[in-house]
């Protein structure tokens, strides 16, 4: 018996589109599985919970007790990215100031989405353990956001960003693209991860 879903259990979920070699743990929560899209070598491990619009293209990594809420507006992975353990990505935040009702129980008219925005994770993008990345708080190319972070602004690409809030401290080398292209040539010539 696997640990993993298989891929009809998937298409049972009503999921969107399955690559090859996808993993999502059985002990992972999936909503809203139609406005779901796999690419290939994706890898959802346990205790994780995933709702809304949620596109993964390649080679891709969620750690334990991840929460990724693409709500309508979506979040958006690139090739080669990947959350540690315990991040928060939501695109949805109700009105915090009092003046509606909140929670999802509650119709819309008499609450206040104060922000809905879309979430990119661009190519060789990570987020460190127990971070959170708020409405609209893109991740560039290459950003590596450190471990307890909070992400309220969209990066530039190829910086460290650590923080409360998360500001960039320096930037990264790009050596992963090097070593990114000899990846897919060795495995594209046949051999396997």
């Amino acid at each position: 018996m696997s640990n993993y879903y298989s891929n009809e259990e998937l298409r049972e979920f009503g999921i969107k589109k399955i690559g090859n070699n996808v993993k999502i743990s059985k002990k992972s929560s999936l909503y809203q599985g139609e406005l779901m899209e796999f690419g290939d070598n994706v890898r959802i491990d346990d205790f994780c919970v995933l709702s809304g619009k949620l596109i993964f293209k390649n080679h891709i990594h969620i750690a334990p007790y991840c929460l990724v809420a693409g709500g309508k507006e979506g979040i958006y992975f690139e090739d080669f990215t990947g959350l540690a353990y315990r991040c928060t990505l939501f695109t949805r935040s109700d009105d915090y100031g009092g003046e509606t009702l909140t929670n999802p129980t509650i119709p819309e008219k008499y609450r206040f989405l104060t922000i809905k925005k879309e979430i990119y994770v661009k190519k060789y993008a990570i987020v460190g353990a127990s971070s959170i990345v708020c409405p609209g708080a893109h991740i560039e190319e290459g950003v590596s956001v450190g471990a307890l972070s909070l992400l309220l602004q969209p990066t530039e690409p190829w910086g460290l960003y650590v923080g409360v809030p998360a500001k960039k401290i320096r930037e990264k080398k790009q050596g992963i693209k090097e070593q990114a292209k000899l990846f897919l040539e060795e495995y594209h010539n046949g051999d396997t991860i």
